[in-house]
């Protein structure tokens, strides 16, 4: 499937900002054999006063700038054309999950496809003992890696109720998984915690997803979303499926990837800094059309 992807992320400052310098991780990721960047093109207005671009370790391409004083709004523009390919579902090829630790293991290498990065707690992703008690609860029986993966997420899309209100950017995943509320990021978090703490590499995937209206309703311009799942690790022979638990589903075309990693911290849109002592506003909108 191809899609024209449009994506518009806008602040506005009252008083002026000062100086400051942004990294934006808005470029959809070139994966050979899944998805395909036909083109891209990052604007950002007004012009900054540098940039340059790089690849991150995890291979998100990021477009680094230096916004100057006296600014009172900015906006980020991604214009771009992908091809996401169909995930055939295939076999099951994954170990069981007891057999998952010695499969790590055998892995030597540490370029950012290795499990090694993915398996220990990070900062946006820590054990949490009830998380942990949930996903062992969850996954009994499984007699796969990959179902275990797929037992979890629908254990998690049973028990948690979507809430775009209930959590902010920065709510730790314990208090929205005891609150079963929470967004997509916080869905995600959670499972990667639960699959990391049964020994399965677990990464955050961010990107974008494809919604359909309901029958006879014309598309809304501007309705999609900005979009995050996961990435499990299944084994030396199967490799890396990934789930959407917010949606209940194993990954496929209507899901488009930014990129991976650890937590949301690797992969956020736009990090960095701002000298400003007043009050901010932000707004995103994100469009996919298949063509």
């Amino acid at each position: 499937m191809r899609y024209q992807l449009s994506m518009s992320i806008r602040y506005a400052f009252n008083p002026p900002s000062g100086a400051g310098r942004q990294l934006l991780r808005i470029t959809p990721a070139s994966l050979p054999g899944v998805q395909n960047v036909l083109r891209a093109a990052v604007t950002v207005s007004p012009d900054p006063a540098e940039r340059r671009q790089f690849t991150d370790f995890f291979g998100l391409e990021v477009v680094e700038i230096a916004l100057p004083a006296g600014l009172t709004k900015v906006r980020f523009d991604l214009d771009a054309e992908v091809e996401r390919l169909p995930r055939e579902p295939g076999f099951d090829q994954s170990v069981p999950l007891s057999a998952l630790a010695g499969e790590v293991a055998a892995v030597r290498g540490l370029d950012a496809q290795s499990p090694h990065h993915f398996l220990p707690p990070s900062r946006r992703a820590p054990m949490v003992a009830e998380i942990s008690a949930f996903a062992a609860q969850a996954v009994a029986g499984a007699g796969s890696v990959r179902e275990a993966v797929r037992m979890l997420g629908e254990a998690l899309h049973g028990a948690m109720t979507f809430d775009s209100r209930a959590t902010t950017v920065d709510t730790p995943i314990a208090d929205s998984f005891a609150a079963r509320h929470g967004v997509c990021q916080d869905f995600s978090q959670i499972m990667i915690a639960g699959l990391r703490s049964l020994g399965i590499p677990a990464a955050y995937v961010g990107g974008f997803l494809r919604t359909r209206p309901p029958p006879g309703k014309p598309r809304l311009v501007g309705a999609d979303a900005m979009h995050a799942w996961v990435r499990a690790w299944t084994g030396g022979l199967a490799g890396w499926t990934e789930y959407d638990p917010t949606n209940s589903t194993f990954v496929d075309s209507d899901h488009v990837v930014l990129g991976y990693g650890r937590d949301y911290s690797d992969v956020a849109p736009v990090t960095g800094m701002l000298r400003m002592h007043g009050r901010q506003a932000s707004s995103h909108s994100v469009d996919i059309i298949p063509l």
